[in-house]
This record gives C-alpha cells, structure tokens and sequence, in this order.
C-alpha cells in the first residue's frame, strides 16, 4: 500500500456490523485503529477478520472521555481523519472545526446506519479524488 489517505478510528462494531465486503472496499486507502469497547478481544478479533488482516491497531484506552478524545486527536497527527463514537467533547468539535474538510465526525452508538456509511463513502472519495 502507498502512503495512506487517512486514518478512520472507531469500535470494533462500526467494521462488523456493516453490510460484508464494504469495510475493505472504503478503507483500502486508509489506516484503521480501533477502540476498546465492551466487546474486548473478541471484538477487535472479528474486526480483524473482517478486514480481512491478521492485525489491527487499537487505540490506547484512557481514563476519561476527554483524555481518549485527546489520545485520537494526536493519533491522526496530519491525515485525514474518519472518528466514529458515540459522542464528542465540545473541545473536539472545536478541533474537527479548526481541521475543517480534512475531519468527518460521525455520531454512533451501535452499527454504522446506511446514511452514515454514504457519508464515510463521499469523504473517501473525495480525498481520492484530490490524491489523484
């Protein structure tokens, strides 16, 4: 693979939860680190399988929201950035604002509905579409 687009973070859900074959086809430009849920191992396994990979990146965990937010933000360091979770701090929102086009923030809490993954579709293509 050659240099990578972006990096999409999120829960090991929002990659087995979708419709098969979509996570690899909208990734296979990018870098994938997910979080620890309540699912555990197990859960980081099955996205590992669904990406079809025998390793994935996690995400350190932290002792609070605000440190977690922090922790991802410094992993995005320059690339692009697709954050799904449940939720985002106001200093996040502030930081994704600031980022401006290069940040798409989804709020989700479970599965990736069908209008969320059309979004995480049009932000890839169109970072695709200024790399080529």
């Amino acid at each position: 693979m050659s240099d990578p687009l972006f990096r999409l973070v999120c829960a090991p859900s929002i990659l087995t939860g979708s419709p098969e074959g979509w996570a690899v086809e909208m990734l296979r430009e990018g870098v994938v680190a997910v979080t620890a849920d309540a699912g555990g191992l197990p859960a980081i396994d099955d996205a590992a399988r669904t990406l079809g990979t025998t390793a994935i990146n996690v995400v350190r965990g932290e002792a609070t929201p605000e440190e977690r937010e922090r922790t991802v933000i410094a992993h995005a360091g320059t690339l692009a950035l697709i954050w799904v979770a449940p939720s985002f701090g106001a200093e996040t929102q502030d930081w994704a604002r600031r980022r401006g086009p290069m940040t798409l923030l989804v709020e989700v809490d479970g599965e990736l509905p069908a209008e969320d993954r059309r979004r995480v579709e049009r932000f890839v293509a169109i970072l695709s579409g200024q790399a080529a």
